[in-house]
Order: C-alpha cells, then structure tokens, then sequence
C-alpha cells in the first residue's frame, strides 16, 4: 500500500507559468515542481502541498502575500467551485498567452518539431456565452458548500440542476447563471427547476438509481434555433408531459424538444431512442451558405463564430485550386469535407460514427453537394492500400482526429501515401506532437495557427500545414 502523503507547507512561493490541463507552475525550495490549482503566473503564496511524488508536489494556495497583476476579476458565483471555467481568474490576452506557449513547447519539447515563426493566436471575439451544447444534470442530493456543512442547519433544498463537481461522479453544484452559453439557457433551466420542485418532480439520486429527471441538454445555433432534450430516469408519463407542455407553453422560441427514458447506469444518449415531443427532430447551423442539420445526437463544435475562423484557416492552409482529390479523416458530420468542397475536385470523408456519416450525407444532399463521399469505420481498418486503390491517391489530407490524436498505422499509412500536403487539426498538442514528430522526416512544418476555442479554459485548437520534403 501507498503510505499516506504527509502534507507540506512552503512559503512566499511564486508562481512562475502554467503548466498543462490549466494547472499553475511553481518551485519548492528543494527544486521539485509544484503543480497549483487556484493561481495565476506572478501570485506570491504558501502553498500547502496535497500529493507527494519523486519528481513533483500537488498542492494549493492557503494564503496569498501578492497577486499577480495577470489577475482579473472572475465574473461567476460559482468559480473555484465548478470546474468549467478554471482560468477564469486569468485575463483574456494572458490566457492566449500561455495557450499559445503551450502548443509551442509541446512542439518543440515532444516533437522536437523545426518550427516556422508561428502567427499570433488567434482569440475568440466572444469571451464568454459562447458555447452552443450545454448539459446539465438533476440530483437530488447537491454538493454542499463547507459554510453549509459547518452551519448545523438543516437544509432543505438539495435538489440540484448544474454541474458535477470535478473528479466526483455523484455530486451535482446547483448552477444560479452559467456564463458559457447565450440566453435562454439560464432561464429554460431555472424555469425546468422551479416547476420540477413545484410538481413534486423526483430529481436523480445516481448512488441509488432512482428519480424522475436524469439530465438536461440545451443546443442552440447561430442563425437561433433552440433545442432542448430532457433525459428521464422514471417512466411517468403524466409527470414527463406535464414538465414538457411546461417548457413548450413557457418557451415557444423552443425550435426542437426532444426527450429519452434512460435506465441505464450511465448517462450517455448515443445508444438510446430519443423521441421528438414537439417541433423539429433537428435544428440549423449555418456556414458561408451552407445548413448544417444537427440532431440530438450529432457532434458539431461547440463553438459556432470560432468553428468558422478554424475551418477558413484549414482551406486556407490545404491552398485548393479546384483540382484536387481531398481526404478528411476524423470528417465527424463531414463539415469541414463541405465547406472545403466547392475549392476541391473530390472530397472523402472516413468516420468511425455510423449517425456522423448518415449525417453527413443528409447534410451534402441538403446543400446540393455532388463531389464528397462519406464512408463509415474504424480509421486503422479503413485507411488501407485497398481503400486507396479503390480511390485514388489524394493530393491533400486533413485530419482532425480525437485528443488521443491518430492511430500509429494511420500514421504509417500516411507515409506510405505521401501526400504533397497535410493539414492537421488538433484539440490536443501533445498528441499532435507526438504524431508530428513520426512524420518529420518526410515533412516540414509550413505554417502553424493556434486557434482559441475556449476561451476561460486552458484547451485550445492548433492547425499545421506538413509539406513534404523536397529531398525525398
């Protein structure tokens, strides 16, 4: 057994970086790094440590002697507490800063990528509500604050509608106002609280698997379609319509409400039947022309003004003059294969997801797109020298791949097709590194764009154009 980590106090301690998955980076006195969670790069603090390991501490600030002056004020009640927004207290041009310095080091420290002078990041016109998707889930036994425990007051309402708390699978913060994403989602879901609690409407107890209302799922769109999707445990159908009529009546801006009965031990949607109350099964996003359908359970950036800079960046890099075949791997609902299309002779899409691909071509017929094929399963089984006999040898390939970022036969499949260039979209650098340096040899980093998506948080879109080299 691990012998119980003695804790540690270290004083006046600066803060000297940030570090990966929005942590803050300091020294102790022996020289170990030490890992924080609630400063900013400049703040001067005792910190007490939390975990001990060989070459690292964990730990918090107990006390600050100075603040940085990168602070700024956090805008949310809820901040320190709910883990959506953890840079919160960091100013916005600080946040591109150390973003941008991350995909750089991880490059340059993983890869051992030759870089090109990288362009400056580019950062989201909205900071905040932002977001299109948000989910919400009921519980009946919400977190506590400590001033609550340590109250001795017996409290009454601990139904909630928010957030879990980072790393606690069972405990639910009960959200006032959420600043991610645009009205009405603060109100639909405060409204669906009050007349839950008002109807005797059981919220879910995850621990003992039971309740009535299990999850609440908000999209909206940027040209203002709404969608709302209520998760429910129980099977009651007077209660269920009762709420439902409730939001229909109360929301009429509601473009799609959907609902599901899910009485697995898990809250995921993707295997259940989810059936349209009222309205569209789908709501609209448009792109430069092009209506994207998205249903309750397609994926699409959850960033819609962003999403348009990050796609326009990847044309822009790809360089199409209209003759050439295009592979996108990843392609998801196949919007970037789409909004590339008109610049590009031939476009394949391959996708693990059967509904993104079904997707897909519903959305290339719905645009009158006639030169993309859309084709279903897994990337390692696909990606082939069958599938490339079968298609031709492209010109250009893009792959936007998961954060685990690609498969290494994927990888070696890319070498053996050669492509002149490579466009890479990534969610996660230290993948894309990972995989940029089993190809560096055979191509050059052109160009690099680090794209902000996610503004208060540490996560961040990185694009590069991989050209091969001359030498080969």
């Amino acid at each position: 057994m691990r012998k119980k980590n003695k804790r540690q106090v270290f004083e006046k301690i600066e803060v000297v970086d940030a570090g990966a998955k929005g942590k803050t980076v300091a020294k102790a006195p022996d020289g170990r790094v030490i890992f924080l969670s609630n400063t900013v790069p400049g703040d001067v603090v005792d910190v007490q440590t939390t975990k001990k390991r060989k070459a690292f501490f964990e730990g918090v600030a107990i006390h600050f002697h100075e603040y940085s002056d990168k602070r700024t004020e956090s805008v949310c009640e809820h901040f320190g507490v709910c883990g959506g927004c953890k840079w919160q207290h960091m100013g916005y041009q600080h946040q591109l800063f150390y973003k941008q310095k991350e995909v750089e080091n991880n490059l340059l420290r993983i890869g051992h990528i030759e870089l090109p002078k990288p362009a400056p990041i580019l950062g989201s016109e909205k900071q905040y509500f932002y977001r299109n998707k948000m989910e919400f889930s009921f519980s009946d036994s919400r977190w506590l604050t400590l001033e609550e425990i340590n109250s001795n007051v017996d409290i009454k309402d601990k139904n909630a509608l928010g957030f879990h708390i980072p790393g606690m699978w069972d405990k639910i913060l009960d959200i006032k106002k959420c600043h991610l994403q645009q009205d009405p989602s603060n109100a639909i879901r405060l409204a669906t609280k009050l007349f839950a609690e008002q109807n005797d409407m059981q919220f879910f107890n995850p621990r003992k698997q039971e309740g009535l209302l299990r999850t609440m799922i908000i999209r909206t769109s940027s040209i203002g379609e709404l969608m709302v999707i209520i998760q429910f445990y129980d099977d009651i159908e007077e209660k269920r319509e009762l709420l439902l009529n409730h939001l229909q009546n109360t929301f009429p801006e509601i473009t799609s409400l959907q609902y599901l009965i899910n009485r697995k031990p898990n809250d995921t949607i993707y295997d259940q039947d989810i059936i349209c109350y009222a309205g569209r099964d789908h709501i609209f996003e448009e792109m430069e022309g092009l209506r994207f359908k998205i249903n309750a359970k397609s994926f699409y950036q959850t960033n819609s003004e962003q999403a348009y800079e990050l796609y326009k960046i990847t044309r822009d890099f790809a360089g199409l003059t209209g003759n050439e075949l295009v592979y996108d791997l990843y392609t998801g609902t196949g919007t970037i294969a789409q909004f590339i299309s008109k610049k590009a002779k031939t476009v394949i899409g391959i996708e693990s997801v059967p509904e993104a691909i079904a997707d897909a071509n519903s959305n290339a017929t719905l645009n009158g797109i006639t030169n993309t094929t859309f084709i279903v399963g897994d990337m390692k089984n696909v990606f082939t020298d069958d599938f490339i006999a079968l298609h031709g040898v492209p010109d250009v390939i893009i792959t936007d791949p998961p954060r685990d970022g690609m498969h290494k036969l994927v990888v070696e499949q890319l070498l053996k097709v050669m492509p002149e260039k490579i466009v890479y979209v990534s969610c996660n650098s230290a993948t894309q590194a990972r995989d940029l340096a089993l190809m560096k040899a055979y191509y050059k980093v052109e160009k690099m764009q680090t794209v902000d998506m996610f503004p208060q948080t540490h996560h961040v879109e990185n694009v590069v154009l991989l050209r091969k080299r001359t030498s080969l």
